[in-house]
């Protein structure tokens, strides 16, 4: 066995450059060895933005991992931080003791303590980690990208990790968890969160943010990505914001999506625009035509929002002005779950056998309690399966803004929003459930190891405020 090291990123930023495939000694390793240290971090992406972040091996975002399928990884993970931490491996189906939940699947690690992760990475795709031990680490910074390398991937010419990420206002953070914050919304017009706002809506729930960032910087530092006419490129895009959804465009391009939450769909899908929840990921591709510089970036009404771009270049172009796209989502195809699977006719529940009805609420202003059929974390009812069932989970959201619904040590499908059922059910972990009455159901198949599993919103705010529940094997 030999071991394999990865390439740690700068204290400023992780380097945005061509993802190299793994060299051959890691190639030829049984195992990988990776080494993460959570420690604090002086972050300042733009000039007048210092930032008291916690971060993995000295950056924000930490260094991104990578594995082939089918490798085991071991990662020995040093607390050098002041507050207590874990590192949970999402998205991946793995042992529930590395699972990394504080109090749930192991004790929280606390400052100055060790613990070693060692798991076969599972199932491969886009990946990612991030604390989750409740002490608010994913929000100052402790996140960062795994690629579990799939041998039955199309090959690409160019590829890129982008992590899409921001620098909270703590304060406002604060006043969310207590339902009291004044933050506006900040979604491009046109979107659904826009449309979506009613007469008298008063949220308190929102998060500002002080800075927008692309893999640890703000455009223009961010480092620009550097492709030829005729490279067929491959974008790997996380939203790693603790509390809203993006919206990122290339301009001059479509995207052809491929891939959601790491995994496969079942008929790629070209759009303009991505729409991305909390903690959800995709892989986005597109072609070079022509020489030119242009601009992927966020859409927001945020004025700060230019902020968060970096320049997609051909050879000589470096330095001309990109081309951008407008704040808006106005006449602008973007990425739904309806177009990705396809309006079919009803869903196959062939095999159910245990149904569960989830009605997601709470909310209103000046509360810090956000439920699951009407209790609150750690009062809500859990779900219980035995091994082999097959599982529908029915959700129902009664508040005024989509909840980015996470499973862990599971992949589930979704099968039907808004009472349409999707001809091509959506492999996912993360999944957008619409608000004002919207509907989303899933199906999963209880086949993962035993333990319990953790079932939240992945919106920060709504989780540490009780949007959580369990699905425990039995």
């Amino acid at each position: 066995m030999r071991r394999a090291h990865f390439l740690q990123a700068s204290a400023g930023a992780m380097a945005v450059a061509a993802l190299p495939q793994l060299g051959t000694r890691a190639l030829a390793s049984d195992t990988i060895d990776y080494t993460l240290t959570a420690g604090p971090v002086a972050f300042s992406p733009v000039s007048g933005i210092d930032f008291a972040g916690v971060g993995f091996n000295g950056a924000i975002p930490g260094p991104v991992l990578r594995a082939r399928f089918g490798q085991r990884v071991r990662v020995a993970f040093h607390n050098r931080s002041k507050i207590a931490t874990t590192v949970h491996w999402h998205g991946m189906i793995i042992p529930n003791d590395m699972d990394g939940v504080a109090g749930i699947t192991q004790p929280a690690v606390p400052p100055g303590g060790d613990f070693l992760y060692e798991f076969a990475p599972n199932p491969p795709g886009t990946r990612w980690y991030h604390d989750h031990a409740g002490q608010m680490g994913s929000v100052l910074g402790m996140f960062g990208m795994f690629i579990v390398e799939d041998p039955h991937d199309e090959p690409a010419d160019a590829e890129f990790a982008l992590v899409f990420h921001d620098v909270p206002d703590m304060r406002s953070v604060m006043a969310a968890l207590h339902g009291t914050s004044d933050a506006p919304m900040v979604d491009p017009m046109g979107s659904p969160e826009m449309m979506g706002m009613r007469m008298g809506d008063k949220m308190g729930d929102e998060a500002a943010y002080i800075a927008h960032c692309v893999n640890g910087a703000s455009y223009p530092s961010t480092k620009k990505l550097a492709v030829k006419v005729g490279d067929r490129v491959r974008l790997r895009i996380l939203n790693a914001n603790p509390s809203q959804t993006r919206y990122i465009r290339l301009a001059g391009h479509r995207l052809r999506v491929t891939h959601s939450d790491g995994n496969p769909l079942a008929q790629p899908l070209e759009i303009d625009a991505l729409r991305i929840g909390v903690a959800e990921r995709y892989d986005a591709w597109f072609e070079v035509t022509k020489p030119g510089a242009w601009l992927l970036q966020g859409l927001s009404s945020d004025p700060l929002v230019f902020e968060q771009a970096v320049v997609v270049h051909t050879p000589g172009m470096e330095n001309a002005p990109p081309l951008g796209s407008a704040q808006s989502l106005e006449g602008v195809d973007y990425f739904t779950y309806e177009k990705a699977g396809g309006i079919g006719t009803a869903v196959d529940t062939s095999g159910v056998n245990l149904r569960k009805e989830l009605h997601l609420g709470g909310g209103a202003y000046g509360s810090s309690r956000w439920t699951i059929n009407g209790a609150a974390w750690p009062h809500t009812a859990k779900i219980l399966v035995h091994r082999g069932d097959r599982v529908l989970v029915h959700f129902t959201n009664k508040t005024d803004m989509d909840h980015p619904m996470h499973l862990h040590g599971h992949t589930f499908r979704v099968v039907e929003i808004n009472g349409k059922p999707l001809a091509r059910p959506l492999a996912k972990d993360v999944s957008l459930v619409p608000a004002n009455g919207g509907t989303l159901t899933w199906i999963f198949d209880a086949t993962s190891p035993a333990g319990r599993w953790l079932l939240h919103c992945h919106n920060e705010i709504h989780m540490m405020d009780g949007m959580m529940t369990e699905v425990d094997y039995v």
